[in-house]
């Protein structure tokens, strides 16, 4: 083994900050770089503000949802759900480990052909499929989850059409104990109308029903009203086999679970409040064995997490612009980046920590952005040491929505980095230039020319 190179010993003087107000130490730690990449390089390499994608984390956080539900169901698939970060690159560290495409438009079809998923392996969600997309679904034998009765009655339009029988799953909605209940998207459980979809599926004869799907509802944080989900759509499967004699060969559970972000007002940090995947894999899995269906006939089961999936992989970096006192005196320090890039900001008030050292020196804070709209806020209260201009922070777990969710407004989009599991950084979006985003206008003759 190679002698390792002596360093000196060193003294650091330690930062306690001040209590905040449960009495406990607020915490404070300059985050200086990422898998081993230092941020200022970063930034003085790709920009001001910068998103960066951690490609290890993305797999490491995969590798262990796929480990806490196979060790406890034998069939398990999930698909990658492209809404939630749809970066090609994003997506294809996603397909690597092995994962199906999740979609809910034509434009994300799309994306997902283009970046190699066979079409048997993307399932197809949303209220909204025109008929050249379904065209595209049916030809590439995708899955189709019908969310409406007049969806199901144009595919059998087009099964006719085609000469095909597509592949399709119903979406329900149901009343799990959670309120307001998603009851949007889907036939209703409890009315009667996801039978009846599935009865007018099998009667047709034009359609294979091969599944059925449920989408809860987001940022979950109960456990057992997903187990309540499994019950059922396992009842709806039963009825099928039994009544139908048609075989529901999976049950899709959709996503909603939480990542470790703190929601907006919430008492305690979303750290220590939100289930851990091992726990909803458990009530999940045991849901399903209890079905009653024969070991042989157990569903394949489907998931389409994506926010607790991606959102610790993902951080933003960005640069102190100025300080100032509010009328109230309160100090406002602000960023170069806004709710036009960070959307989730209106959400979760995330972690933001210096990128340099810094004195132990702590005040309440608001940080805004540096757009000229009152409620570019990206925290409207934060205790962080006392930041100025040129300083740079990290923000952290925001690789969920924020890149699909984005805005052009005011300023325009930034760089996009991932760093790989060897620790090298990739550019997977290019920042946004005054030419790109006038490329799509077009000038009537009679504006060409004016005088002032």
């Amino acid at each position: 083994m190679q002698k390792l190179k002596y360093e000196s010993p060193a003294i650091q003087k330690m930062n306690a900050g001040l209590m905040n107000k449960y009495g406990s130490r607020t915490e404070y730690e300059p985050v200086k770089q990422i898998d081993g990449v230092a941020v200022k390089d970063l930034i003085a390499q790709y920009g001001s503000p910068l998103f960066v994608i951690s490609e290890r984390t993305i797999r490491r956080t995969y590798q262990n949802a796929v480990r806490a539900f196979k060790t406890r169901y034998p069939k398990v698939q999930f698909a990658w759900s492209y809404k939630t970060n749809y970066i090609n690159a994003v997506c294809k560290v996603f397909h690597q480990e092995g994962s199906w495409a999740e979609v809910v438009s034509g434009f994300e079809y799309r994306k997902a052909l283009g970046n190699g998923v066979p079409g048997n392996k993307i399932i197809f969600n949303g209220p909204e499929k025109t008929n050249e997309e379904l065209k595209l679904a049916i030809n590439n034998d995708s899955l189709i989850h019908i969310d409406h009765f007049e969806e199901l009655y144009q595919l059998i339009d087009l099964s006719d059409e085609l000469g095909k029988k597509p592949r399709v799953a119903i979406r329900v909605n149901m009343d799990t104990g959670i309120y307001p209940m998603w009851d949007r998207f889907g036939f209703n459980y409890e009315n009667g109308q996801a039978w009846s979809a599935i009865q007018k599926i099998v009667a047709s004869g034009k359609l294979q029903l091969t599944g059925l799907h449920c989408h809860i509802g987001t940022f979950m944080l109960s456990t057992d009203a997903y187990a309540i989900a499994v019950k059922k759509l396992g009842d709806l499967a039963m009825n099928a086999k039994t009544q139908l004699n048609t075989q529901i060969q999976y049950l899709d559970l959709g996503g909603g679970l939480p990542s470790a972000n703190t929601l907006r007002g919430a008492y305690l940090p979303g750290s220590d409040t939100i289930p851990s995947v091992d726990e909803f894999a458990e009530a999940i899995t045991n849901a399903l064995l209890q079905l009653g269906f024969s070991s042989n006939e157990l569903p394949l089961l489907i998931l389409e997490s994506g926010r607790a999936l991606i959102d610790d992989a993902g951080y933003l970096l960005g640069s102190v612009l100025a300080n100032k006192r509010l009328s109230d005196g309160r100090r406002a320090t602000i960023m170069d980046f806004g709710v036009n890039i960070l959307f989730t900001s209106f959400w979760y008030e995330h972690k933001i920590s210096p990128a340099q050292d810094f004195t132990h020196h702590t005040e309440d804070m608001v940080l805004y952005g540096p757009l000229c709209m009152n409620i570019d806020v990206v925290r409207q209260s934060v205790n962080l040491p006392l930041l100025n201009r040129g300083d740079q922070v990290v923000v952290h777990k925001v690789g969920a929505y924020n890149m699909t969710q984005w805005m052009q407004f005011i300023q325009m989009r930034p760089n996009v980095v991932m760093i790989d599991e060897k620790g090298n950084t990739h550019l997977i979006r290019e920042a946004e230039t005054l030419e790109y985003i006038e490329q799509m206008e077009k000038m009537p003759d009679h504006l060409q020319h004016f005088s002032l």
